[in-house]
């Protein structure tokens, strides 16, 4: 596809950009034409800062069946583009594990503050092996795990009552649990997570 190189009007709340498009790029979903989300992906990553970048992303990935193996060969074909050094390290810190965007700015506070990188959506299971509960991200081996606690989780009596039950469950199990809410800064969070690490090891 050509390069656009009409200038593009916007309203102030819409942010508008011109890039090159090759065909390979462009796909069409449900009858309107889009980027493919590889693509899409590459150009969040180069255009937004890391925490929201990431966010969007981890969303993008669970969405549909697109693999960050993908988009990392799309990246290193783009090499000298605006903004692609920045898009490789974003594209390195995603997962589609993630179920919200707090859990995906939980998981790169982590990441970025040099802790080993957790596993996200680890399975808990019963004395007959069946999945019971799934812990947000942690460190199986270690039994560590690190939980967002959204407003629902609060404001909800019976996700409340559920949320205290199902922490106690996966306590008894060996865990220790590190549950985490907006109150809560990073600095916070990166305290308690490496006092949990210390601990076990």
């Amino acid at each position: 596809m050509p390069d656009s190189t009409r200038p593009l009007q916007s309203a102030k709340s819409l942010h508008t950009r011109a890039e090159s498009l090759g065909q390979e790029d462009a796909c069409v979903v449900d009858g309107i034409p889009a980027t493919t989300p590889e693509r899409t992906i590459l150009d969040v990553a180069c255009w937004h800062p890391v925490m929201a970048a990431v966010a969007a992303i981890d969303a993008l990935a669970r969405a549909t069946d697109v693999k960050i193996a993908d988009v990392e060969l799309l990246a290193e074909r783009s090499r000298g583009r605006r903004g692609i050094i920045q898009a490789r390290k974003t594209i390195g810190l995603a997962d589609a594990g993630a179920q919200s965007p707090k859990e995906s700015w939980l998981r790169t506070v982590l990441v970025e503050a040099g802790l080993p990188r957790p596993q996200t959506q680890i399975p808990i299971h019963d004395e007959w092996g069946k999945p019971v509960a799934y812990l947000d991200m942690g460190w199986e081996d270690l039994k560590i795990a690190v939980e967002y606690d959204g407003d629902h989780h609060r404001t909800r009596r019976s996700q409340y009552s559920y949320d205290i039950r199902r922490s106690e469950m996966v306590q008894r199990r060996g865990w220790i649990v590190i549950r985490v809410t907006a109150e809560d800064s990073a600095e916070d969070v990166l305290r308690r997570v490496r006092d949990a690490l210390a601990r076990r090891r």
